[in-house]
Formats: C-alpha cells, sequence, structure tokens
C-alpha cells in the first residue's frame, strides 16, 4: 500500500507530471482527449487535488461529489470552465498559468490579423489550386495596417502586448475599451460604441470573466465599419456566430479572424468555414513549444503547492 497522502486527477494524458507522482497517487487520463465525465467524477471523489483543462468543467455537480478536494490548477490563463464562487465557499485554491502565454498569445493575435487583412490564407489556396494566373493590378488586394485604427477590446496584459507590437506598423491611432481607463495608458480611451464605430481592425483580447452574455450580435456588427476586421482571441462565448456570418455575407464588417469559438471544436459544417473573408483557427494562442512548457511546469508547480500549504498562481487563494 503506498504511503503517499495525497491523491490527484489529471485529466489529459501528457505530459507524466512525475513531480506530482512524487507525493501523491496519481489517476491520470490514459488516453488522448477529454476524460468521460463519469470517470471523471468517480476518480475525483476522493481526490484532493485535481490538475484540468478548459475542456473540464468544474461546476456545482462535480464539486459536491469531490468532497476532499483542496486544490484545482488549470492549464490555462482563462478559469471560466470553474465555478469560483463555489470553490470559495469550500477553501478549494484554484490555480491557473498567467504571464506565460502572454507574448505567444500576443503573437498569434497580430499574426491572425495580418493573415485576415492582407488575405494570406486565401492567396496560398490561390497559389495551390492553380487560380494564379497572371498579375492582376488589385488582385488578392486587402487592406494594411498603416494609417488604420486599431481598435482593442481588454487593455489587459496581452491586449497590452498586442497593441505595442502593432505599433511598428504606424496605425494612426491604437484606440481601447475596458471596464474603466486605464490612468497610465499612452493609447485612447473610448466607448464600447465608438470602439465599433472607429475601429479599421477590432481586436478582442477581454477577460471573459468580466463579460456577462453576447457582446458582438449582429447590431453590434452593423455599427462597424463595413470595411472593419474583426479578431476574437479572447472567448467564443461572446460572440453570436449566426450574426457574424450574416454580417459577413452581407457585408456589415470587411472580415473576420476567429481563434476562439463556441462550441469548440467548431462545427464544421457552420457557414463561416464557406467564406473566404473569414479565417478559423482551433484555439493556437499558446501553442508554442516554449509556452506550453512553461504552463505545464506552473500548472504542476501549482498543485504541489496548493497541496503542501504553499502559494499558488491563480485568480483565487
Amino acid at each position: 500500500m503506498s504511503n503517499k497522502q495525497f491523491k490527484v486527477v489529471i485529466t489529459e494524458a501528457e505530459p507524466p507530471y512525475n513531480d506530482i507522482k512524487s507525493i501523491a497517487n496519481v489517476y491520470q487520463n490514459p488516453n488522448p482527449g477529454t476524460l468521460p465525465r463519469d470517470i471523471f467524477l468517480k476518480e475525483s471523489k476522493d481526490a484532493d487535488g485535481i490538475l484540468c483543462l478548459l475542456r473540464d468543467k468544474i461546476d456545482k455537480e462535480f464539486l459536491d461529489n469531490a468532497k476532499h478536494l483542496k486544490v484545482i490548477s488549470t492549464l490555462s490563463v482563462g478559469y471560466d470552465h470553474i465555478d469560483l464562487d463555489e470553490c470559495k465557499k469550500r477553501g478549494i485554491k484554484v490555480g491557473n498559468t498567467p504571464d506565460v502565454l502572454t507574448a505567444a498569445t500576443a503573437e498569434l493575435a497580430v499574426s491572425l490579423t495580418l493573415a485576415v487583412s492582407r488575405r494570406l490564407i486565401e492567396a496560398a489556396d490561390a497559389a495551390r489550386n492553380g487560380e494564379w494566373k497572371i498579375w492582376t493590378p488589385f488582385w488578392m488586394t486587402g487592406n494594411g495596417i498603416q494609417n488604420s485604427i486599431i481598435g482593442i477590446l481588454g487593455l489587459g496584459r496581452i491586449g497590452g502586448t498586442v497593441a505595442k507590437l502593432l505599433e511598428p506598423f504606424a496605425p494612426e491611432n491604437i484606440i481601447y475599451h475596458n471596464r474603466k481607463p486605464k490612468n497610465e495608458s499612452k493609447y485612447e480611451y473610448v466607448s464600447f460604441e465608438d470602439l465599433l464605430k472607429k475601429s479599421d481592425y477590432l481586436i478582442v483580447c477581454v477577460d471573459v470573466s468580466t463579460i456577462n452574455g453576447i457582446l458582438f450580435d449582429y447590431n453590434a456588427f452593423k455599427k462597424m465599419k463595413k470595411s472593419a476586421t474583426f479578431v476574437n482571441i479572447s472567448r467564443g462565448s461572446i460572440v453570436n456566430h449566426d450574426d457574424l456570418y450574416k454580417a459577413l455575407s452581407e457585408g456589415e464588417i470587411g472580415a473576420a479572424g476567429l481563434d476562439v469559438t463556441n462550441p469548440e471544436p467548431f462545427p464544421t459544417n457552420h457557414p463561416l468555414f464557406t467564406l473566404k473573408n473569414c479565417v478559423i483557427l482551433p484555439h493556437i494562442g499558446s501553442a508554442t513549444i516554449s509556452t506550453r512548457e512553461a504552463m505545464i511546469k506552473l500548472s504542476e508547480s501549482n498543485l504541489i503547492n496548493g497541496l503542501t500549504g504553499k502559494p499558488i498562481v491563480g485568480p483565487i487563494q
């Protein structure tokens, strides 16, 4: 019989998390993909710690079942899959992985903005499928960032880094909207309505935990410039994707780039996939090798520290 004093459930099949296994009896998902809910509930019944992902729902039902739970570590910066209020009632510590993915996610936001505005995916497809015949003056022309107005919703760590990365492209102005102005920011604070109306590029980096419901529906898109590009790296839950399709197909906005959707994975039969002016990525904002390694290390440290009474990094303690 093991003399290890903790039990931990890890919902992802990799990596091995050997440091956790050195102090705890671990049930780790033996298969790639989501740990089935019934197994998750069964194995967590007597667990002291959970290491989970965005796809794992930590709700009241789960917490009522896991009565010994002391700490939850999520391999993500987002924590909207975790019921923080219920965790707080039970004194359960929650740790996430902020800061380590800021640069990678901001780089992805800029890359996606450029890919959409300069029609890079469409142009690469044209070269591959033989549509590229001869040079003509306006074939595959897009919009440039120089002299444009960049709008950022959510000027936090990621949003601020996106703005900084875009400065060398010489936009006319960078504007932003938060719940309240940031006194130390050099960028122009505007209302949400003005953000919609003025932005040539509207890049959504907002913390979804500060948002109730859908922000971007057909009425919101109608207020944007007909040439505007909409980019979302936040969460898909704040966008009505049917309304986005309608706005794009009717020419109410110019183009869209999505690294996040609702649901995820996004249904392959959704009409947004039929539009050449919409680029959809499979939530790869933090997908650099060094970033994922740092996230794994931090999530492991958070779980061990939470179990052994040391400080953790997270939205609540």
